[in-house]
């Protein structure tokens, strides 16, 4: 019997406009052998609920380089309660700061990968949420 593959969202929540770490991420996840959907840029909060509730994802991964990582990942997670979703964990990436990791984690996120952050960490941290 093979192992139901890991279908993760990526999502590119506000206006920031950078994305070829989200993309090259979504790659290295990819070839791991998770099924990864990209929302593509400037995309609001509640695009990414929906996708993720169409789309019956196990993650939803954040990127975010805006230095917007704390409002926005308290708002989605907000959002995901009231839509009934909160048991999706949600990781969030990119520019953060190594003292709004505790805060992030505080909120509900599940794993925090900051620039920088092996793929290999990335992938593991990711499977062992999903388990």
């Amino acid at each position: 019997m093979t192992a139901k593959k890991i279908k993760i969202l990526i999502g590119k929540p506000g206006l920031d406009g950078h994305d070829r770490g989200a993309k090259v991420t979504a790659l290295a996840l990819r070839d791991a052998g998770m099924e990864v959907l990209y929302t593509g840029l400037h995309q609001t909060i509640e695009e990414i609920v929906r996708m993720a509730v169409q789309e019956a994802v196990d993650v939803i991964g954040l990127s975010i380089m805006s230095g917007a990582h704390l409002p926005i990942s308290k708002n989605l997670l907000e959002l995901m309660k009231a839509q009934g979703i909160e048991d999706i964990p949600v990781t969030v990436g990119g520019v953060i700061p190594k003292q709004d990791i505790a805060k992030l984690k505080e909120i509900g996120i599940k794993g925090v990968f900051p620039g920088g952050t092996k793929f290999d960490d990335i992938i593991a941290g990711i499977q062992k949420l999903v388990g």
